[in-house]
């Protein structure tokens, strides 16, 4: 069973507060660090972090915003997303910061995490890639792929980005320019892509949003957790 806890940590003099998820008895594993959506730490990635527990990892679900904007509206988020993406070499060090909080948590196995995003936390999970940073894989759940423009580091991470090739904010020539960066980078890297899906597909309040391309396809989001899990079978052998 689960047991989830919040783990307060700052940003240069921002409060933020993520959530951790793991057992009760606190031994030490394999985590994924899940960077929500534009709207911040909620339910659906929390949820995401529970069913990771249950296949023994545990998950760290990552505060990029600052705790008083949990729940805030989505004009709110919007705005907030806009300041964040707007310094990428900032996103970066978050990022990093976020990695230092995962590795100074006890349960955290710390040569042993995977940094997993939807959406703008895709995006997040890639930037982190793209930084140099020691982590053993990078995952993208519709996520933003445009570079930071940022001097490239040698990518350790294994990299994979599950895409929807319908998605209107990632056109199929972005998904060739990743391809292409992570080629350059050297790195081990994969795209999945599904076609006749658009943005936002692991989310089943997608189309609650009523904007066009963004919508739940729960086949794709199977298909994704499905090879998201075997990734982790890979990296780590199997549950623990």
């Amino acid at each position: 069973m689960s047991k989830e806890r919040r783990i307060a940590h700052e940003f240069e003099g921002e409060a933020l507060e993520s959530v951790f998820v793991g057992r009760r008895d606190h031994e030490v594993r394999p985590t994924v660090i899940l960077v929500p959506t534009v709207m911040g730490v909620s339910d659906l990635e929390i949820g995401f972090g529970k069913q990771l527990v249950e296949l023994g990892y545990n998950a760290l679900v990552a505060d990029l915003f600052g705790k008083q904007f949990h729940g805030a509206p989505r004009d709110t988020m919007f705005g907030e997303l806009t300041r964040i993406r707007a310094d990428r070499a900032a996103l970066r060090r978050r990022m990093q910061s976020v990695l230092e909080v995962a590795r100074g948590i006890e349960e955290v196995k710390s040569d042993q995490v995977v940094v997993a995003g939807y959406c703008f936390g895709g995006q997040c999970a890639l930037d982190l890639a793209r930084s140099g940073a020691d982590i053993a894989a990078a995952v993208s759940f519709h996520g933003l792929f445009d570079p930071p423009g940022l001097p490239p580091e040698k990518i350790k991470a294994k990299v994979v980005a599950f895409h929807g090739w319908d998605d209107p904010m990632v056109p199929p020539d972005a998904v060739v320019a990743l391809g292409k960066e992570l080629t350059d980078s050297g790195c081990d890297w994969q795209i999945q892509a599904y076609g006749h899906v658009g943005h936002g597909f692991t989310n089943p309040h997608a189309s609650s949003l009523q904007i066009d391309g963004v919508a739940y396809n729960a086949l794709a989001a199977e298909r994704s957790w499905t090879s998201f899990v075997n990734l982790l079978e890979e990296l780590f052998g199997g549950a623990h």
